[in-house]
């Protein structure tokens, strides 16, 4: 095979789904510390005109993910691999897309330029927080999105289990075009809440604009964090009359008090995918369904290698 995939420390267990999907082992590499806390990478097999990709998702600890990458990235630039595809599941600093404040900083550009100065070919990720980080970069950029598996989810667990009108709802404005997808593929309806958002990690939620009562909603979104945000939301669908509401988030973050804002929260259940492994405090809790997405990816890395049409996956 020409094919090699290999991992980082930050999503081994994803890794390995992905591996088993495609049939075939990680590759032999030891992603280890110094003493000073200098990241040491060694590559135990040879990489010499093989298409490499290296599974690392930036999550938290951002800043040691994105370095053990970086360097992962120049070994095997310096070890001969043909190409190298950064798979990257939850691209951290995604939210810091555009300068929203006078002499703030755009990290998710930094990250890009160093993505490419390190020597990557290509970029496969999984629901950026905007789209427009896929224009940062001059090289392919292969944008999954969750939405297949969370469909699957949403028809088999909640429309059939409940026989209920269920309508999707989105946060915020800024996610109408994702909600909208959802709503299309399930024949819902849609809503939005009225956010407003104080200062970051902190916002409060109006009003809700669209027709929820005696509805189940679904809000949909990228990125659950503090969970403040979609709490605030549950409650004020519920408030307009909802049923029941769920939530389906790619992305579990889950910083700070969100696990018990989550457990002490009126929604029923917040559905999540592994970009992200959760910490056993959120493995605890009994209101977090997760959703694997390794062979969501494993189609993705199979078609990259052999040259077919990764947007038809959506179809």
């Amino acid at each position: 095979m020409k094919v090699k995939i290999f991992s980082g420390n930050s999503n081994l267990e994803l890794a390995k789904g992905i591996a088993e999907s495609l049939n075939m082992p990680l590759g032999d590499a030891s992603v280890k510390k110094f003493s000073d806390g200098e990241v040491n990478v060694e590559i135990n097999e040879s990489v010499r005109g093989k298409r490499v990709f290296i599974i690392q998702s930036t999550c938290k600890p951002a800043n040691d993910n994105i370095m053990e990458l970086l360097i992962m990235i120049d070994a095997f630039k310096r070890a001969s691999a043909s190409s190298i595809t950064a798979v990257i599941p939850y691209y951290g600093y995604a939210r810091q897309d555009r300068k929203v404040f006078p002499r703030a900083p755009i990290s998710a550009k930094l990250v890009s330029d160093l993505l490419q100065v390190a020597g990557i070919d290509r970029l496969l990720t999984v629901d950026l927080h905007a789209g427009q980080i896929q224009g940062f970069f001059d090289i392919p950029v292969d944008h999954l999105y969750a939405l297949p598996v969370m469909i699957d989810y949403i028809k088999s667990n909640i429309m059939e289990k409940f026989n209920e009108e269920v309508v999707i709802v989105s946060p915020d404005a800024g996610g109408v075009e994702r909600a909208r997808a959802y709503a299309k593929k399930i024949n819902a309806g849609l809503a939005i809440v009225d956010k407003r958002r104080d200062r970051p990690n902190q916002s409060r939620a109006l009003h809700v604009i669209g027709d929820v009562k005696n509805k189940i909603a679904i809000i949909v979104d990228d990125i659950v964090d503090t969970a403040g945000t979609l709490c605030n939301s549950a409650k004020a669908l519920l408030d307009n009359g909802a049923n029941k509401v769920f939530a389906c988030i790619t992305h579990p973050v889950l910083s700070g008090p969100a696990i018990e804002r989550l457990t002490n929260s009126v929604l029923d259940k917040l559905i999540i995918t592994n970009t992200i492994p959760l910490n056993e405090n959120a493995k605890n809790c009994n209101k977090i369904v997760v959703l694997s997405v390794a062979s969501l990816l494993a189609e993705a890395i199979r078609r990259i290698y052999h040259d077919d049409s990764v947007s038809s996956l959506f179809d």
